[in-house]
């Protein structure tokens, strides 16, 4: 029999390298594989629908779900999660010192709808402040200019400006035209040493653990979709790309456990590695059973910021067939 040739878009990671190089073969595929960045991915994906599985911005798919005819089904395969306590920068010099000080700022963001941004925006709510007591200022962090990838239709109450025609991000807060920015990218000037740009949560290792042990979750930030006319065409698909990407992880995880010679350019990886496993046993799982938790308050913030006209439940993000799985 044929395999089936299908296109997957994807970031250059441990955990979907074995997928690119051939270690980890999909059942009943030949892929065409594509490391892209997660712009380029989602642009492609949510603008144009390019490839025939997906990485997908975990809050983008949310607000396609919420539209006619959404294009991709979800696999709980979750190629990106992460903290996003160091995703909140502030001018040093507006006394702004924790949550409450960024009411009534001027924060930059990339897009309203960016996985990372619903993240800190949830997290600033827990903490007392709501998307509406904040002005956000929307445009392109290096280049002028960002639209949101699907159009959106927001509350009436939250004040969304667009930067300048001519105007980054980076410069606005670099400049001080904004009081801060949010986003899953360090602005350049903060990277550069900026005198007058730090983080709001100066420890965000030390913040996210805090969090973590107060909450028992870790941030999703992607998911990965397959075209839902494929799934229905071939019912076993989806499941075969679950079991394939769950293998490549695995396969990831061991090599990161083996430091007899690291695998990654990094000291004391051993010991973060031990930090990580009293945190959780499998703090970066796959399947939809150990993350309800975490995505049912995703999607709780979801709402509430606007980004859903009404509740999404758990089970509708993801196909049937890969809900449950069979055991020996």
């Amino acid at each position: 029999m044929n395999k089936l040739q299908l296109s997957i878009a994807m970031g250059d990671y441990d955990r979907t390298r074995p997928i690119h190089d051939g270690r980890v073969q999909i059942d009943g595929v030949q892929p065409i594989t594509f490391l892209q960045s997660p712009e380029e991915m989602f642009f492609n994906a949510f603008r144009h629908e390019t490839c025939d599985v997906s990485e997908l911005s975990l809050s983008s798919y949310c607000v396609s779900l919420t539209r006619d005819n959404p294009p991709y089904i979800g696999i709980p395969v979750f190629l990106s999660r992460a903290f996003r306590h160091s995703s909140v920068y502030v001018r040093a010099d507006r006394g702004i010192n924790g949550p409450q000080d960024l009411i009534g700022r001027r924060i930059g963001i990339a897009e309203y709808q960016l996985t990372a941004n619903v993240w800190v925006r949830s997290i600033l709510s827990d903490a007392g402040v709501q998307p509406h007591q904040i002005h956000w200022i929307r445009g392109g962090m290096d280049k002028p200019g960002r639209p949101e990838k699907i159009k959106l239709t927001l509350p009436e109450n939250v004040q969304i400006e667009n930067a300048p025609e001519s105007a980054t991000l980076n410069q606005m807060l670099a400049d001080g035209e904004i009081d801060g920015f949010i986003g899953p990218r360090w602005p350049r000037c903060y990277h550069e040493g900026h005198p007058q740009v730090r983080r709001l949560w100066q420890d965000g290792f030390a913040a996210a653990r805090q969090w973590h042990a107060e909450t028992d979750m870790f941030p999703i930030m992607h998911v990965l979709g397959v075209r839902r006319r494929l799934a229905e065409q071939h019912p076993w698909l989806p499941g075969a790309l679950l079991k394939a990407f769950t293998q490549a992880k695995n396969m990831a995880q061991e090599a990161l456990a083996d430091t007899s010679a690291t695998k990654v350019s990094m000291p004391f990886v051993e010991d973060v590695l031990a930090l990580t496993k009293d945190m959780s046993k499998d703090l970066w799982s796959y399947g939809v059973t150990p993350n309800v938790k975490t995505l049912a308050y995703f999607l709780k913030n979801h709402q509430a910021q606007g980004l859903s006209p009404r509740l999404l439940d758990v089970q509708e993000l993801f196909h049937p067939a890969t809900n449950e799985s069979y055991s020996l």
